[in-house]
């Protein structure tokens, strides 16, 4: 069996690599890589910010006439993710940086400024000292009498240090248990007065609660008795007289007797028949073999509801023998 993975290959004895047709690619040809957004920028055209870090597909390309150092710089086209400009930087690889180039605008870096500024004074004293070596020793003399300074407030520093190095434990903790008691104090005091504010506020409203239910107990106030009228007595005849109408309307006179005699009929007993004989009247309340007395006759002036009165007070007495 032949082997997967071949590492030689076979070439015949007539094999000319000069015949093999090149492959003839454009000098500015672009390739698609993905990136990141090397710096802080903002898009031209819509404002949008893109920040460091953020990833994109990206066109690169080799610039024409512009190296460093035999060193290709690249150019990279990406687009703005709000409003897809196009936007172009290329390398930098003096500065080991990128430049903006179409766009965009870098954000401010106080960072690379500060970096930059401390180069060019670095370069310029370089190049003072480089032609003038009375320079040189006066930048020496400077810079022997800065690191002077720097020694001395180091020095003193130190001293201060020393000195407030001896701490007294004791002192300390007796300063934070004083602080301590004074912060209770202090809360129990606050304590106390929002306690007597309390009870001060329920008083008044028990105060306050018992005035209100004597006021809604009080008995009320006696009305002033109202003057009789010296014309009212008049007035008392008419309605009298009307009540006795309409009473007679609904019942019937009393004092009739051909009305209501009709409803009512007297039971003959046998004190009646003895009366009729001639017989004489038993004596009142005398009681003959558990019979009580008749009732009795009625007189002429005596009205139909009386004697109905006294025949249901005979029936009673009849039906309990």
């Amino acid at each position: 069996m032949s082997e997967r993975k071949v590492l030689n290959k076979y070439y015949p004895p007539d094999f000319d690599p000069s015949k093999i047709p090149k492959l003839k690619l454009p000098k500015d040809r672009q390739y698609v890589v993905r990136l990141m957004a090397p710096f802080n920028m903002r898009c031209k055209t819509c404002g949008e910010y893109i920040y460091k870090g953020k990833k994109f597909n990206a066109r690169k390309e080799t610039v024409q006439n512009e190296s460093y150092l035999g060193l290709p710089i690249f150019r990279f086209y990406i687009k703005c993710t709000r409003c897809l400009a196009e936007i172009t930087f290329k390398t930098d690889p003096e500065n080991t940086d990128y430049t903006m180039e179409h766009g965009a605008t870098r954000n401010f870096q106080a960072e690379k400024l500060l970096e930059e500024e401390e180069k060019r004074v670095q370069k310029e004293r370089e190049d003072e000292e480089l032609n003038n070596p009375m320079k040189v020793l006066e930048n020496r003399t400077k810079d022997s009498k800065l690191e002077m300074e720097v020694l001395e407030n180091l020095q003193e520093l130190k001293d201060l240090n020393q000195r407030q190095a001896h701490v007294d434990f004791e002192a300390m903790l007796r300063q934070h248990r004083l602080s301590e008691e004074e912060q209770q104090k202090q809360e129990q005091e606050e304590d106390e007065r929002e306690m007597a504010a309390l009870v001060e506020e329920s008083r008044k409203r028990r105060l306050l609660e018992d005035s209100d239910s004597e006021e809604d107990t009080a008995p009320p106030k006696p009305r002033p008795a109202l003057r009789p009228n010296p014309t009212a007595i008049l007035d008392e005849a008419p309605k009298a007289k009307r009540k006795a109408e309409s009473w007679e309307r609904s019942v019937g006179t009393l004092g009739s007797r051909p009305q209501l005699s009709g409803l009512v009929v007297v039971k003959k007993t046998d004190v009646e028949g003895s009366i009729q004989r001639g017989g004489a009247l038993p004596a009142p309340g005398a009681m003959k073999n558990g019979q009580a007395a008749g009732p009795a006759p009625q007189t002429p002036g005596t009205s139909s509801l009386s004697q109905l009165g006294v025949y249901s007070d005979s029936e009673d007495s009849s039906g309990s023998n």
